[in-house]
C-alpha cells in the first residue's frame, strides 16, 4: 500500500516554514513600540498644543490637524504591525479567511520589495534626523521654546528613525529564510 497523502513541511511555533532567528522575532515585536512614543508626541500637537515648537504662522484649524494626526498615528502603528509578517506564517501563506487568495503562498518578492522600499525610506529619515539633530551641514531643527522640549523631541523622533535599519535587517532575514 502506498501513502498518497501530500506531505507538508513542518511548521515552526511562529507558523513559518523555517525557524525565525530570535533577534528577528524581538526586532519585529519592538517596531510598534518604537513608533508609539512619536504617535503619542503628535497627539497634543494635533489639538493645538505646540509641545515647545515655535508654531508662529500656523493657521490650520482642528478640523484639519486632529484627523491628520490620528490618521498618521494609526497608519504608523498599522505599518509597524504589518512588519510582523516578516517573522510570521501569514507573511508566507495568505490566511485562509482572506477571500479568493486565502491559503495561497505569498511570493517572497511581494513582501521583500515593499519592505525594502519602506526600510530605505525610513533610513532616509534617519539620515535627515541625524543631520538636523546634530546640526550637520547647516541643517537645523525647527525652533523650540527651550532645550528640554528640543531634547524630548529628538529622543522621541530618534526612536522612530530606528525603523529603517530594523526593517531592512528583518527583510534580509526574511529573504534568507524564504529564498535560500
Amino acid at each position: 500500500m502506498t501513502n498518497t497523502a501530500i506531505s507538508r513541511p513542518a511548521v515552526t511555533p511562529s507558523g513559518t516554514e523555517r525557524p525565525v532567528p530570535r533577534w528577528a522575532e524581538r526586532a519585529a515585536r519592538a517596531l510598534p513600540l518604537l513608533g508609539l512614543p512619536v504617535c503619542l508626541w503628535r497627539l497634543p500637537i494635533g489639538f493645538g498644543f505646540g509641545m515647545g515648537l515655535d508654531q508662529s504662522g500656523v493657521t490650520q484649524g482642528l478640523w484639519v490637524t486632529v484627523p491628520y494626526v490620528f490618521t498618521l498615528s494609526l497608519l504608523s502603528e498599522a505599518f509597524a504591525l504589518l512588519c510582523l509578517g516578516l517573522v510570521r506564517g501569514w507573511g508566507e501563506v495568505v490566511p485562509r479567511w482572506v477571500p479568493v487568495i486565502g491559503g495561497r503562498a505569498v511570493p517572497p518578492f511581494a513582501v521583500i520589495v515593499p519592505a525594502t522600499l519602506g526600510g530605505l525610506l525610513f533610513t532616509g529619515l534617519l539620515v535627515d534626523w541625524t543631520l538636523t539633530t546634530f546640526g550637520i551641514a547647516g541643517f537645523t531643527n525647527g525652533g523650540f521654546s527651550n532645550i528640554w522640549w528640543e531634547t524630548l523631541a529628538n529622543v522621541v523622533s530618534g526612536l522612530i528613525v530606528l525603523w529603517g535599519p530594523l526593517v531592512l535587517a528583518l527583510t534580509y532575514a526574511y529573504y534568507v529564510r524564504r529564498c535560500r
